[in-house]
């Protein structure tokens, strides 16, 4: 795993300023202690951090090929490298390494951007080809590799694994973007391809660029999607067959390493599976890490032990305590812009904990979003089947008026908790299930933000995120085109965004088997009941994992990978919390309705509600305005 920058003249072929370039590269340390390296020429520089993993000796970038006219940086792993080595070899090519930096190398030369179509693995990566003068910049299939771009009023296009790697150049502008700021407060991340600033972008994943000199016209272009295209298939067990057969295979392929591998273990399914699965290929012990919490309502460690116990891995496991509040301002720093989930607290912890240990590590992400496994899906779902039987001109009246009389009963049982159902049924699919998500709703939001804010949203709701993705939704059923908008929203934009800055600061390498994008086309064409049949969740996934794991591990109720966030921000981070959302900095940010923000202090403190989600996420907004100052 690596991290990449480069700079790109589209006006001209002016000399790349090599200090800059420096700078840039050099703020990437920490996702690649390794090695550093630069290269440049006219109107061109590219730099590379390396964290070695495959090809120890050889596999130094930048690369070129045979005739140092095709240059690549690139932060990642193909797979099926050895494949396609094969096959470029056949067709004439020549390498000079064992590593899969070359294999794309030569990929490009054969098929240019379709060689897009044939990399199986997580990457992101910037290359130069001087005989066709083009930058060739592409993120993997479904954003597990992060690449931000900017390109500045003078023509300098720039690009990096991170945002900070863009903010260190002269001219980067720091003008905040007000629509991400709705999207951030809405979502708890800023999806993509917005960042917090105006002028810089996340490259989308399945996407690529190329980039000209004297063509200042920067536009995406989609090479894969999830394709919810229907499998055929003889019976439920010939299913179960075949997904574990593909699974195990690809836990394999991503077994590969020259360095200590390991795997994260929570006791979740999906870890589970990956550990169970991981076992059935490698006959050493496994090196697998959890967290734990004093809570045990969050902690779920002792289920992690049964499945290390069963496998004889050799496990670790690391108390989280409220303490870790000491990181806000560090995580502020990891992710570059606010970001609003605090599970990214027991993350950073476990990525801490296996990097002692390992430097690879392979996770269990993607598993909810592939087989239908959050509960919200199966809220959609009910809510969805109402819907269907009262038509919309009666259902929205009738159900945002019982919305807006009924309380906010944060303390109740959930089947008491019917003010944000109400309201969901007053909405299409689309906007109940937006307003499901929201870690802030719309009634929320109207009243956080300043008059003088709002006006410069000019009408912008975060809503059309999940519009525009829906109306380019392949797909025929509801929950289908939910999981569709999770791959396109909060997988790449919360989940990976995660546990990628997570790692990568402890300069760890995660791969995730359950997001091969063979095996995620694959299930998305699997039957929605397969998925989520009544009220199970994953159905098909822990029918076929009955062999490899406990009942006790596949059909307990879903704690989740989260924290004790409302008790923390009434005991030990009280204080903080006060301090830090009531601060002078947040009046003169001429964001918010300070009267509000009091409102959301108080009421959380007294335990009349439960306003910790909003006040993290205020919480890590403060940090980043302080950390930007």
């Amino acid at each position: 795993m690596c991290g990449i920058t480069g700079l790109f003249d589209t006006s001209g072929i002016r000399e790349i300023e090599r200090e800059m370039l420096l700078r840039m590269n050099e703020s990437l340390h920490h996702r690649g202690p390794d090695q550093g390296d630069l290269h440049l020429e006219a109107g061109v520089g590219l730099g590379h951090r390396r964290l070695s993993v495959i090809d120890l000796a050889t596999g130094q970038q930048p690369l070129f090929n045979e005739d140092k006219s095709v240059v690549i940086v690139f932060n990642g792993e193909i797979y099926n490298y050895r494949e396609l080595m094969s096959e470029l070899i056949e067709l004439g090519h020549t390498f000079r390494t064992r590593s899969d930096t070359e294999v794309i190398v030569h990929a490009w030369e054969q098929w240019g951007p379709n060689c897009l179509q044939r990399l199986r693995g997580m990457f992101a990566f910037g290359l130069w080809d001087r005989n066709q003068q083009v930058m060739f910049l592409a993120r993997d299939h479904v954003g597990i590799k992060p690449l931000f771009y900017s390109l500045l009023p003078n023509g300098l296009f720039l690009f990096g694994s991170e945002l900070k790697a863009i903010m260190t150049a002269p001219g980067a502008s720091r003008q905040l973007d007000p629509t991400a700021i709705e999207d951030y407060f809405a979502f708890g991340y800023i999806p993509d391809p917005k960042t917090i600033y105006s002028q810089v972008n996340k490259l989308n994943p399945g996407h690529y660029l190329l980039v000209r000199h004297g063509d200042i016209a920067v536009t995406q272009i989609k090479y894969w999607d999830v394709p919810f295209k229907p499998v055929p298939f003889s019976s439920e067990a010939d299913l179960q067959e075949e997904l574990i057969h593909r699974l195990t295979s690809v836990v394999k392929s991503q077994m590969v390493s020259e360095v200590p591998l390991g795997a994260f273990l929570s006791g979740g399914v999906d870890s589970s599976a990956v550990v169970a699965l991981m076992a059935q290929n490698d006959p050493d012990k496994i090196t697998t890490c959890s967290i734990a919490f004093n809570d045990p309502d969050y902690d779920e460690s002792i289920y992690a032990q049964q499945v290390a116990d069963r496998y004889k891995t050799n496990h670790h496991t690391q108390l989280v305590k409220d303490d870790s509040h000491t990181l806000t301002d560090l995580l502020a720093n990891l992710y570059d812009e606010p970001f609003a989930d605090s599970s990214a607290l027991p993350t950073y912890r476990v990525c801490q904990l296996a990097r002692k240990h390992v430097t690879v590590a392979l996770s269990g992400d993607g598993g909810d979003e592939n087989f239908g496994g959050y509960r919200r899906y199966r809220y959609a779902m009910a809510e969805q089947q109402l819907r269907s039987k009262i038509p919309l001109a009666i259902r929205a009246p009738v159900f945002s008026a019982l919305g807006k009389m009924y309380p906010k009963l944060d303390w109740a049982p959930q089947f008491l908790r019917a003010k944000t159902t109400f309201e969901a049924l007053s909405k299409d699919l689309v906007d109940g299930y937006f307003h499901g998500v929201s870690i802030m709703p719309d009634r929320e939001r109207k009243l956080l933000f300043s008059d003088t804010f709002r006006a410069e949203l000019q009408g912008y709701k975060a809503i059309e995120v999940m519009r525009n993705h829906a109306a380019n939704a392949p797909v025929e059923d509801p929950l289908s085109l939910v999981q569709y908008l999770d791959f396109k929203t909060y997988l790449p934009g919360d989940i990976l965004t995660k546990v990628d800055r997570a790692s990568m600061a402890h300069s760890l390498e995660v791969r995730v088997p359950l997001l091969d994008h063979q095996f995620v086309e694959w299930v998305s064409g699997l039957p929605a009941s397969m998925k989520l049949n009544g009220a199970e969740g994953k159905y098909i996934l822990k029918k076929s994992l009955r062999p490899f794991l406990s009942d006790d591990i596949l059909y307990r109720s879903k704690k989740g990978f989260s924290i004790p966030l409302a008790s923390w921000l009434r005991g030990p981070l009280r204080q903080l919390v006060r301090d830090t959302v009531l601060h002078q900095r947040m009046k003169d940010a001429k964001i918010f309705n300070i009267d509000y923000l009091h409102h959301l202090v108080d009421q959380h403190e007294s335990g009349r509600k439960d306003y910790s989600t909003s006040l993290w996420a205020l919480l890590m907004f403060a940090a980043f305005l302080r950390a930007n100052s």
